[in-house]
């Protein structure tokens, strides 16, 4: 069962489904080949219900269409309409939250998701189904979770306060994370690569922390794009902690400009 804070008001019902879900064409969505290079990937801030997403015309090849949701922005909304958005499982898992602050963003992510993936798919955002693909080690069900026909591809990452959401032709991964405390990364950065390892302790203390958050948003982006997750090993692949990530293999890597004090990547395969 729902929660109660989860309850519409009977108004919300009667808002046109038009209001709720349809897009608007709008700008190109940019490179991450382009950007991964030169500057940060900025995604487009999501507006709160009932306006709707306004959706560039993509996406295409190596142009994610990149979406940041502010928890203090959607919070009251979200909450308003996620029955009318949300499946079950989503609102029970919802419900199952005990910090206020992470049942909101939970929400605020969750109904942002749903309400970009119908507007794509010209359905209600209750009406997506997601389904999980196979792991691709074991090859059982519990893979990166993908929409059955494979027209696009999605990956959802968030924090307290922050979600960001990412659409695309091919299999996509985000990350968002707080930069941790100085007195957290040593012990941290043991589960990188050796040589960013290395890199880290190189560097000032101070600047340790911000660079520790570039290499493992940008691992977490690459491993949840390939479906395997954290259940990798997170020292296996060099991505790097400068200003410049280095892709593994087959796929493109970029920074993507978030609020002070967090770091997000995205990894995108070619």
């Amino acid at each position: 069962m729902a929660p109660a804070a989860l309850s519409v008001p009977s108004a919300a019902s009667s808002v046109p489904a038009t209001t709720l879900y349809v897009p608007a064409p709008d700008r190109s969505a940019p490179s991450v080949e382009r950007t991964a290079s030169s500057s940060l990937l900025r995604p487009s801030p999501l507006p709160p219900l009932p306006s709707a997403p306004v959706l560039p015309p993509g996406p295409r090849a190596a142009r994610p269409q990149l979406w940041l949701v502010a928890t203090e922005v959607h919070e009251d909304s979200a909450a308003r309409y996620a029955s009318l958005v949300l499946d079950a499982e989503e609102l029970a898992r919802a419900g199952e939250f005990r910090r206020p602050g992470d049942r909101a963003t939970y929400l605020c992510a969750h109904v942002g998701l749903r309400r970009l993936l119908g507007a794509h798919l010209g359905v209600a955002p209750r009406g997506v189904t997601v389904e999980r693909a196979p792991c691709p080690c074991c090859g059982e069900p519990h893979g990166r979770p993908v929409l059955p026909d494979g027209r696009l591809h999605f990956s959802l990452s968030h924090c307290e306060g922050l979600s960001l959401i990412a659409v695309a032709t091919t299999p996509v991964g985000v990350d968002i994370e707080r930069i941790p405390a100085p007195h957290l990364v040593a012990e941290l950065a043991e589960v990188l690569h050796p040589a960013e390892s290395a890199e880290l302790a190189a560097l000032a203390q101070d600047l340790r922390p911000a660079a520790f958050a570039r290499v493992w948003t940008r691992k977490e982006a690459y491993l949840k794009g390939t479906g395997v997750g954290l259940g990798a090993d997170p020292s296996a692949e060099y991505v790097g902690s400068g200003p410049v990530p280095t892709a593994p293999p087959g796929w493109l890597l970029a920074d993507v400009a978030v609020p002070s004090g967090h770091q997000a990547a995205v990894a995108v395969r070619r």
